[in-house]
């Protein structure tokens, strides 16, 4: 009877070691999946993860070689004051553009404001940032601080053309007022005060210049 109850007794103890054994092993399962699940990306996440990244990476070269190729074109144009006459013509033949179009085609106009805006302001910075301070430079400050005022009237007809909206019947009326401030602006700067400037600049000055008006409308294309 001792024996029998010796060996119950025994098997009791062997079982609840056995119990405690695989309960301390599933708690330990359960803490390491625990672990995973709050502390790690899991095995499936690394792929993931490195598509989003070489997604972010041909986003960027992409926008990078956007970038570089369209101020390649502008480059190609010639040096700082034929470049910047070029987006002149660009800005007035979107002008041209708008003005061809009538109240029906809201969205064409939307369109194409948007595309004045993004002309105008990158052009603009060339300027503020690299042309007219070294027209200070030059002692023209009295033709720098007229043409940089006249960015802001330029701005200000921006703003007047998204406040009217482009169903506006005197939208227009608007755009051609708009167009012949840019037009004088441009002839300004083209005839008379950037041949003058360009004729004091020797040919070190003048790449001086361009590559700085390239280098900024490589930023803001």
């Amino acid at each position: 009877m001792a024996t029998r109850t010796g060996s119950r007794t025994s098997n009791r103890t062997t079982s609840a070691r056995s119990g405690s054994s695989k309960e301390s092993s599933s708690n330990e399962r359960n803490r390491s999946s625990d672990n995973r699940s709050a502390f790690s990306f899991g095995d499936s996440a690394g792929p993931l993860l490195g598509a989003a990244l070489a997604g972010v990476a041909i986003g960027f070269a992409a926008n990078f070689g956007r970038k570089a190729i369209m101020q390649g074109m502008e480059a190609a144009a010639g040096d700082w004051d034929e470049i910047l006459a070029t987006e002149h013509d660009v800005a007035l033949a979107i002008f041209d553009k708008m003005l061809t179009t009538d109240e029906t085609q809201s969205f064409k106009r939307k369109m194409l404001l948007m595309k004045l805006t993004h002309a105008l302001d990158k052009h603009a910075h060339q300027e503020e940032m690299v042309v007219y301070p070294a027209l200070r430079e030059a002692n023209e400050a009295v033709s720098a601080d007229q043409l940089e005022g006249e960015h802001g009237y330029i701005k200000t007809y921006i703003y007047e053309l998204n406040e009217m909206g482009p169903e506006s019947g005197k939208w227009l009326e608007k755009v051609r007022e708009f167009r012949a401030l840019v037009a004088r602006h441009a002839h300004m700067e083209e005839e008379e005060v950037f041949p003058t400037f360009k004729n004091a600049l020797d040919d070190e000055q003048n790449a001086r210049v361009t590559s700085l008006v390239n280098r900024d409308g490589f930023w803001m294309a």
